[in-house]
Order: C-alpha cells, then sequence, then structure tokens
C-alpha cells in the first residue's frame, strides 16, 4: 500500500511508502504440534485523497464506472464504499483503506496487470490464519480487523484494515504474534510508475514475521477433553501442580476455530444466546464447587486449630440443627467418623460441622472466624482474580464477614444461616480453573504457581516472575498429608470405586453442585499419580447428575493419556464421548421461555388425521 509522505516538485516526483505484512507468528502445542500458522488475502487498497477532492467531488480523470467493471462492482457499490471509508470517524484522506477485501488468486492476477491505470489503489498481499486443527477455539482466539478503538491503542502501528488478536491466545499475546511491519520507499512520478529507491533504501525497514508461540498445551489432552464434552456443556481444566502450566483447557460448547475464518460462522458463535460457545466455561464459568469444596474447608479447619487431626463428628444421616436437614450418604451414621473416611465418603455433616466450627471460632464475634477463613481461601487463589496470561476470567466468590453484614445485618447472621458454605454450596462460586488450581496447591502441600497458557516464545521459556514464583498458601504444610490420604479412600473405599485403575495411583474427590434450574451439575477433582503428582484435573458437566457419572470418568481418563500415553478403558472413553445431554439443555431453555411467559407450544397434527393422510399416499403408490 502507498502513503504520501513527501513530494519532490523540482523533479516532478514523489516519495512514496510501501508496506510491507508480516506473516503471524505461528502457534504449537508444548509438543511441537502446529496448531495455526498462516495462509494469504488479497485484497484492494485506496488513498481516498487520489480519488476525490477536499469537497468530496471525484477528480476528473478517475473514471469510476470503467474502475468497478475492472474489479467486478457495481458503480453503486462503489460509492457506498467510499462513502463508508470518507464518513468513518477518524477519517484521514491520505492513509490508506481497505477497499475490496477476499479477491481471488485468478482475479488478483487480472487486476494486477490494470491496476496501474489506477494509482489510488494498490493490491495488498496478506497473512490470515489458517487453524491446522478443528478444536481448541477457546484457547487460540480468533483474529478481526482492529476497530477505531483498538487502532488508538497503537496509532504508530496500526492503520485501518490491520488484524488483530480479538480473543484468547491471539489477543493476549499479540505484540509477539504480530510481527513488525517492513517499509519500503520509492520514488514515483506523475504516473505512479516507481523511479527507483529512496535514498538507496537507507531509511527502508525490513518486515520481521512473528514470533512463533508454544502453548502449555498438550493437544491430545485437549481434544480428548473436548471430544468427551461433546453435546454436553462444562469445563476440564488440567494443570502441571510442578510449575502451573495449563496441559487443557476445555470448555464446552466446544469452538472449531475455522469456524471464526468467515463472518458468518464467527458471528453465529458470537451471537448464540442459548449455548453460549464463545464465554470460556473453564475461565469465567463460576459454579459452587460442592463436595470438592470439602478438602480446602479441612484444612481452614485444621491450619485455623478450631479441628484436628483427631476431631471426629457424628453423623445422624446427616446434618441437624433445629428444623434444618441436611442429608447425608456416607453410610456411618450415629458413629464418632474422622476426618480421612469423611473425605472418602463425602460425608456432608462432618464438614458442616467443621464449618461451623470454623465460623464460631470466637463465639463472641462470628467475623474473626469467617474473616480469617475467608483469607485463607484467597491464598488458594478463590474469590480474586489469578492473574494468569490469558485474556478473560473470573474471580469467583468467597464470603466475608462484611458479604454478610451486608446481606443480613451486622450481629444477625450465624454459622447456620451460612452453614451450606461449608459443602461448597451456599454463597461459594469458583472457577473451573481456580478448582484445578486448589488442587495442585493441595498436590504440592500448599504452594502453587500462577497456571499460564504459553510455554515458550521463540524458543525461549517464559522469565515472568509472575509464573515463575510459588505462592504459599496460608495453610502449613504438616496439614496436607490427611488429606491426600482421604482423597485416595475416595477411590479405596469411598464415591470413585467404579473408575478406580491399577495402572496409576489417583487420588481425588467428587462433587455434586445444587442446580436451582434443573439437574444437579457434576464434578470431579484429580491428583495423578500419588507419589509425585504430575496433573491436577478439575472437571464440571453441567447438569450432569453425580460427580461419579461424568465428571469422575472424564478427569481419570485424561489423567492416563498424560501419565502413560494410552488409554485401556476404551469402553468408558466411549461412554463419554457418547453421553448426551442435549435433552436436558433443551427442557431448562423450554422451562425458561414457560416462566417469561414466552413459549408457544408446537402444533401437533390429530393423529387419526395422520393416519387417513398416510393411507391416501399408500393409495397412491
Amino acid at each position: 500500500m502507498f502513503t504520501d509522505r513527501y513530494t519532490l516538485n523540482a523533479f516532478n516526483t514523489s516519495i512514496k511508502q510501501e508496506i510491507i505484512y508480516p506473516n503471524r507468528g505461528d502457534i504449537l502445542d508444548r509438543n511441537g504440534k502446529l496448531l495455526v500458522s498462516n495462509s494469504y488475502s488479497y485484497e484492494i487498497d485506496v488513498v481516498p485523497s487520489k480519488i476525490i477532492d477536499d469537497s468530496g467531488v471525484f477528480i476528473n480523470d478517475f473514471d469510476r464506472s470503467k474502475f468497478s467493471k475492472m474489479v467486478g462492482i457495481s458503480t453503486n457499490q462503489f460509492d457506498s464504499i467510499i462513502s463508508k471509508i470518507t464518513t468513518a470517524k477518524d477519517y484521514k484522506k491520505l492513509s490508506p483503506y481497505p477497499f475490496l477485501k477476499n479477491i481471488s488468486r485468478e482475479d488478483f492476477a487480472r487486476m494486477q496487470e490494470q491496476l496501474y491505470l489506477y494509482p489510488a489503489f494498490s493490491i495488498i498481499k496478506r497473512p490470515e490464519r489458517k487453524y491446522m486443527v478443528g478444536t481448541a477455539g477457546n484457547i487460540l482466539g480468533y483474529i478481526n480487523e482492529a476497530n477505531p478503538s483498538y487502532i488508538k491503542t497503537d496509532s504508530n502501528y496500526y492503520q485501518p484494515g490491520d488484524l488483530v488478536g480479538i480473543s484468547g491466545v491471539e489477543k493476549s499475546y499479540e505484540k509477539d504474534l504480530r510481527g513488525e511491519k517492513g517499509v519500503k520507499n520509492w520514488i514515483v512520478d506523475r504516473t505512479m510508475n516507481v523511479v527507483g529507491p529512496y535514498k538507496n533504501g537507507d531509511y527502508d525497514h525490513p518486515v520481521k514475521s512473528g514470533k512463533t508461540v508454544n502453548l502449555t498445551i498438550d493437544y491430545r489432552l485437549q481434544e480428548l477433553a473436548e471430544q468427551m464434552l461433546k453435546n454436553k456443556r462444562g469445563a476440564i481444566v488440567a494443570i502441571d501442580p510442578n510449575n502451573g502450566e495449563i496441559l487443557a483447557l476445555a470448555s464446552a460448547p466446544t469452538i472449531n476455530p475455522n469456524d471464526f475464518l468467515q463472518s458468518k460462522s464467527r458471528n453465529a458463535l458470537i451471537n448464540d444466546s442459548i449455548s453460549k460457545p464463545t464465554f470460556d466455561r473453564a475461565l469465567q464459568g463460576t459454579y459452587p464447587p460442592g463436595s470438592t469444596f470439602k478438602v480446602v474447608t479441612a484444612l481452614a479447619g485444621l491450619q485455623m486449630g478450631t479441628m484436628t487431626e483427631q476431631t471426629t463428628y457424628v453423623c445422624k444421616h446427616g446434618f441437624r440443627y433445629g428444623r434444618m436437614h441436611i442429608g447425608c450418604h456416607c453410610g456411618m451414621y450415629y458413629t464418632p467418623q474422622g476426618l480421612e473416611h469423611a473425605i472418602g465418603k463425602s460425608c456432608n455433616n462432618f464438614f458442616s460441622e467443621a464449618y461451623r466450627d470454623i465460623v464460631r471460632k470466637d463465639p463472641n464475634d462470628y467475623s474473626v472466624g469467617m474473616n480469617e477463613w475467608a483469607a485463607i481461601m484467597n491464598s488458594f487463589g478463590l474469590g480474586k482474580f489469578m492473574g494468569t496470561d490469558l485474556p478473560v476470567g473470573s474471580k469467583g466468590l468467597i464470603p466475608t464477614a462484611d458479604f454478610y453484614n451486608d446481606r443480613f445485618g451486622e450481629g444477625v447472621w450465624n454459622p447456620y444461616r451460612i452453614i451450606f458454605n461449608g459443602m461448597g454450596q451456599g454463597d461459594i462460586n469458583t472457577t473451573p480453573l481456580q478448582m484445578a488450581n486448589y488442587t495442585a496447591a493441595i498436590a504440592n502441600k500448599g504452594f502453587f504457581y500462577t497456571p499460564h497458557i504459553v510455554h515458550q516464545i521463540d524458543g525461549k521459556p517464559l522469565t515472568d516472575s509472575t509464573y515463575m514464583v510459588k505462592k504459599k498458601t496460608l495453610v502449613d504444610p504438616s496439614h496436607f498429608d490427611i488429606i491426600l490420604r482421604g482423597m485416595r479412600n475416595v477411590y479405596t473405599m469411598g464415591t470413585a470405586r467404579s473408575f478406580e485403575t491399577s495402572t496409576f495411583t489417583q487420588l481425588g474427590k467428587t462433587g455434586t453442585s445444587q442446580n436451582s434450574h434443573g439437574q444437579d451439575h457434576s464434578l470431579f477433582i484429580l491428583i495423578a499419580p500419588a507419589d509425585k503428582p504430575k496433573i491436577a484435573i478439575a472437571a464440571i458437566v453441567e447438569n450432569g447428575s453425580w460427580g461419579t457419572t461424568w465428571a469422575g470418568p472424564m478427569a481419570s481418563l485424561v489423567a492416563e493419556l498424560y501419565i502413560t500415553d494410552t488409554i485401556k478403558r476404551p469402553a468408558l472413553v466411549d461412554r463419554m464421548k457418547n453421553g448426551n445431554l442435549q435433552g436436558e439443555y433443551n427442557r431448562q431453555w423450554i422451562d425458561y421461555l414457560k416462566r417469561k411467559g414466552l413459549y408457544i407450544e408446537p402444533i401437533k397434527k390429530d393423529s387419526t388425521k395422520l393416519k387417513n393422510e398416510s393411507k391416501q399416499i399408500i393409495k397412491r403408490y
């Protein structure tokens, strides 16, 4: 593309600049699998000052009818395009603007032969994204034309028509991926023919391709997770607890990144307000973590001294206080029960009583225990933004004493009004990424690394201390062993016995999160292997019922593939992949429409009439 910079009246020549667009950097997974690369598209750009004067009138020697015919559009289309350009906010007559995009190679060759007759126009070769995979759209993101507000963020680099990262890694690492534009300065005559380079090219700048970005993602895990989440909604997040690298970040409904390439399919994704595929459930979705949260409830109690490893509670078929009754299926009733067994059997009473004792640590001031508990939760990365290198996220909710003072009034609330928090219900909300992160912190016995998605840039590891320095929780390392033993019990004598395997040793915790709009959510957290953890996983399947129904097996299979490089439970994989919860989601949508008074019953034909019509059809044939 060309823009005026100087006019050399003495020689009746001008200096023009040609901008050369760089290849955008490739994106690969941790093992070197190519995920995103480049292809090329052609477009015609225009410098408006070369065809219209300051009053908006076309310059006399420009034949727009002939030009329109040459590029294959009508004069009305031509006028419409020029009008949009010249009436745009921050319009600059000397700047180049995209005029016609997505020109085929054949048209490019034909137009190139005639375009010298129209010096206001030039053909630009732009790199565009080429996705090598059909999954991981939520991670990779997409690029699109920069809007005026984006251009203002770096007006020295961006111009109208430039493509920029809009979501995902494309957005987070835009400056690394975009490269540097090249510039060539030419001397041209009155007819825009090149006379030669300006100053022997001393003021030219070479084009520099974008940097290659290696993600922390293991594409095998990502692909498996997305396949298992097909026809479901939810998320699976896997982290390497040894460094905070995200191994899988699946959100469902899943996105094929190739659907971002065409505006029609891209807009369909963005505007889908029912299943919301562009809402990254792994990063933005907030859910009550259910019984997976019981392990951090216990850690808080141990740290605060409101319980010890020897503490027992007696389950009376659940937790009871006055008329309140929280049911339980632990199977150990009216007998003192310890922490290890309570984790394995997921005893609701044990963790309700443990949370009650946390809040009433100071019987005269519940805010003391409440705020100490909240601070411990915050130290696990809960209730606050995590500071990842991803463009979106949610901080979830960990309530404090002030939260309940505002809701109920100071001195009005008590532990029993908020008792469900101890079981990961009530007012607790976490993202799947946060769940995976507190699981990693448990695997590490009290510390974690901030989760991140990029492993290397141009072959160089990340050096940002944000991701390299340990974040220590407020829980002493000595309190974690009993928690880990309890999580092993989940497989040996508890709720996850059905998908135990002899291939590797798993630690886990099931969760079932109540949902007022339909079937409960299925949740699970997992650490594997037990002796030297390599992976921490959190899985949630919306409206999937028990944690052992969907989330647990999915997490186990992801861990198996990562640790053993294969899967020896094909029947379980098939059951996960073939599961379909669309019926439940459709029912919820209909219920929602009914509540809003928007539902219209489908018209059903009379069955007798249908039979008669069928008979007539049979007679005809």
